[in-house]
């Protein structure tokens, strides 16, 4: 068995002060208080879409900590210094850069060797009116919303993943997921040769989950009324594009951003011409703005998840279950046959 690096008296003392090193809830283990994890491969992942690929995939090899809490909304986490510095002591930060730019500049000065950046697993897209989805309803171009956006804790506009303008959300589309599974298997294999097998195997049974969730999706939209859905969070671009429907996004990346007069009345306009029936929001932003649009159309409302983070207001336990309640949502919304 190889022998992990354990992390110094001193660190470990100052991380656990700071809570970096007591692993999420969802982790379920307490290997941490023992100082070095029982030789297990450190993960540090940096919101739950990252931590659900490194639990699924590490399995009983891996201490998996995620750096944002379950309840805080990923875009809006500030590391302090010493969490900056602690994160030096990980074998394994698995991000994805673009959703949250005090984590990517924070991995950036970490230096760690196995640092995975799931935007580099897959292919990013812009998700704007080039895309074809829109059907000529005059949406405000999501890629200008990505590429734009103020941050959500305040920084100027932030390109939202690799490239200029593109669309981080990948996690939404269980074919690009299981892509960025692939490539994080792979990692680890590389970081723990001695565990590659049991790497590999849960890899493959997580893509083959991913695919039957696929499946579930193409079969459970194939045939609706409407083919347009209109939510608060423009995060499902990618879901959008994989199943032929029309994302309409009240306000963009940023729930929590007033739209202007003038887009909400193009989105009444596009409600009345597509018969959509249904106006989302998600769990961790205010619903204040669904409702009004829904109130002014005479629109039921209703949870669209983009699975930044479980909390018990989360329909579902882990990812898989939330897909599915999202998928129940959307064949309720547009009405599938």
């Amino acid at each position: 068995m190889n022998v992990r690096r354990l992390i110094p008296t001193t660190a470990l003392a100052g991380a656990v002060a700071l809570g970096l090193v007591s692993l999420s809830a969802c982790a379920g283990t307490s290997d941490a208080a023992d100082g070095g994890n029982g030789g297990k491969l450190d993960v540090v992942a940096s919101f739950y879409p990252m931590q659900y690929l490194a639990e699924q995939i590490g399995g009983g090899h891996v201490a998996v900590e995620t750096l944002t809490k379950p309840g805080v909304e990923p875009h809006d986490l500030e590391l302090k210094p010493k969490q900056i510095g602690a994160l030096g002591e990980a074998d394994v930060i698995l991000y994805l850069k673009g959703i949250q730019p005090a984590v990517d500049e924070a991995i950036a000065q970490a230096g760690v060797k196995n640092t995975v950046d799931a935007a580099t697993l897959t292919k990013l897209e812009a998700h704007g009116t080039s895309s074809g989805h829109d059907h000529g309803h005059g949406e405000e171009g999501h890629a200008d919303e990505h590429a734009g956006e103020e941050g959500h804790s305040g920084e100027e506009g932030h390109d939202h993943g690799s490239e200029a303008g593109a669309d981080p959300h990948v996690w939404l589309d269980p074919v690009k997921y299981a892509e960025v599974a692939k490539g994080v298997g792979s990692a680890f294999e590389k970081a723990d040769p001695e565990h590659a097998a049991d790497y590999k195997k849960n890899t493959d049974a997580l893509v083959k989950k991913l695919g039957d969730l696929n499946t579930e999706f193409e079969t459970g939209l194939k045939n609706t009324a409407t083919r347009t859905f209109i939510t608060t969070h423009s995060a499902f671009g990618y879901l959008a594009e994989r199943y032929h429907l029309d994302q309409e996004g009240i306000s963009g990346l940023d729930p929590e951003s007033e739209p202007s007069p003038a887009r909400m009345k193009e989105l009444q306009e596009v409600a009345a011409k597509d018969k959509v029936s249904t106006i989302f929001f998600e769990t961790l932003a205010s619903d204040k703005t669904a409702k009004t649009l829904a109130g002014d159309t005479g629109l039921k409302t209703d949870v669209l998840d983009p699975l930044e983070g479980i909390t018990d207001k989360s329909r579902g336990s882990d990812y898989i279950e939330v897909m599915r309640s999202n998928l129940t949502a959307l064949k309720k919304a547009l009405g599938a046959k």
